[in-house]
């Protein structure tokens, strides 16, 4: 088993495991590696450290820490999702509309372009960007 470390486009670190480096190059050179955290397709291989053998409990230390994170991110994400409003791709316009009060106030979240995001900041309209995964756009356990 190779366990690669791999960075796509817009920088999210995560590690991929492959059956072998072939494997690795099958997967990569077909765009089927996709980003956990964004979808991105865009995929880079780091260098990699060296694996050092540690003691079963050590592994399972550091293998708990990342779930503990993976989960609490999760659960994140989950309570946006549960108390914000989803205006799709009509983010900009609708939070400009809460902004000059000609729309109710709400917590909404939507889709922007950088440029959309950049006017908004303009306006003085703050908003905050926050990458989803892919699995977030399904129904979370």
């Amino acid at each position: 088993m190779k366990v690669y470390d791999l960075c796509c486009e817009h920088s999210h670190r995560f590690e991929g495991w492959f059956a072998s480096e072939s494997d690795f190059q099958t997967q990569s050179e077909g765009a089927l590696i996709g980003c956990p955290f964004c979808g991105s397709h865009g995929i880079t291989r780091l260098p990699s450290t060296p694996r050092l053998n540690l003691s079963q409990s050590a592994r399972m230390e550091g293998g708990q820490e990342l779930q503990n994170l993976q989960q609490a991110y999760l659960h994140a994400i989950q309570q946006i999702l549960a108390s914000t409003e989803d205006v799709g791709t009509g983010f900009a316009e609708e939070a400009r509309r809460i902004y000059y009060n000609e729309a109710p106030e709400r917590a909404i979240r939507g889709i922007t372009t950088v440029q959309e995001r950049e006017a908004l900041a303009d306006e003085g309209i703050d908003v905050l960007s926050i990458p989803m995964p892919d699995v977030a756009k399904q129904t979370l356990q």
